[in-house]
């Protein structure tokens, strides 16, 4: 039996065997986080006044994975229309809705933008921030494409990419309601999200590609978590197709 078989049996449903009801988290864990500034600067991203239309039938059919880009930057618009696609807040409230689904609308998953090449943003590490719909600067460093190339395991379409987006999850916030099971949950949240930006990015002509292989402690040093309470699980890089 390998960890694999182990865990998904630990954390099966059975009829009459479900799990209690009550948190099992002490503590209630929020549902946003903020980033402190460091060196890099924080913005706030304006949407457009009118989000671009796309056909979206043929967005299903034209997506594909890219790993080629051009040496051009990316616009600040198409990095605020990324981020939205992926995490964007589409029904404020205290239990606020977004572009893409979540277990118990907790989303676990927070999303930071390491950009390379971004018109009017110093190269650096970005946290982005909910509900305010800004980047906060987690710290600027102008090696931030060959650092998210080496995490990655030196991927050259990282190093070539603008912008990279890397995909922590914050366990307990998930798991204060569905305990071990959340990391299933969590994994699947930073699917859907992810789907959501490369569906976005070929409705834009832009390109991505998804990556799972990256150096965990690495990866998490990158953007600042601790690999325990927060940690990587998913990341993609965007550009212009060359």
């Amino acid at each position: 039996m390998t960890l694999l078989h182990d865990y998904q049996n630990a954390t099966a449903y059975h009829r009459g065997a479900l799990p209690p009801k009550e948190p099992h988290w002490q503590r209630r864990v929020e549902l946003y986080k903020s980033s402190a500034a460091g060196e890099a600067d924080s913005l706030a991203l304006e949407r457009p006044p009118e989000l671009p239309k796309a056909d979206l039938w043929r967005t299903l059919r034209e997506r594909r994975s890219h790993r080629r880009f051009a040496d051009l930057p990316l616009s600040q618009q198409d990095l605020m229309l990324l981020l939205w696609a992926a995490q964007g807040i589409t029904q404020p409230g205290a239990w606020a809705l977004r572009t893409a689904p979540s277990a118990g609308a907790l989303y676990p998953v927070e999303t930071y933008a390491l950009a390379a090449h971004v018109e009017g943003l110093k190269p650096g590490v970005y946290h982005w921030e909910l509900p305010a719909e800004r980047l906060a600067g987690v710290e600027a460093r102008d090696d931030v494409a060959v650092a998210a190339q080496m995490a990655c395991l030196g991927q050259d379409m990282v190093g070539a990419a603008p912008a990279t987006f890397v995909w922590s999850a914050l366990w307990a916030r998930s798991a204060q309601k569905y305990g071990d099971r959340a990391l299933r949950y969590a994994y699947l949240d930073a699917g859907h999200l992810a789907q959501n930006l490369h569906l976005a990015a070929t409705a834009l002509g832009l390109g991505a590609c998804m990556i799972g292989a990256f150096l965990d402690d690495e990866m998490n040093a990158l953007v600042g978590v601790d690999g325990q309470e927060e940690a990587v699980i998913y990341a993609a890089c965007v550009g212009r197709l060359r």
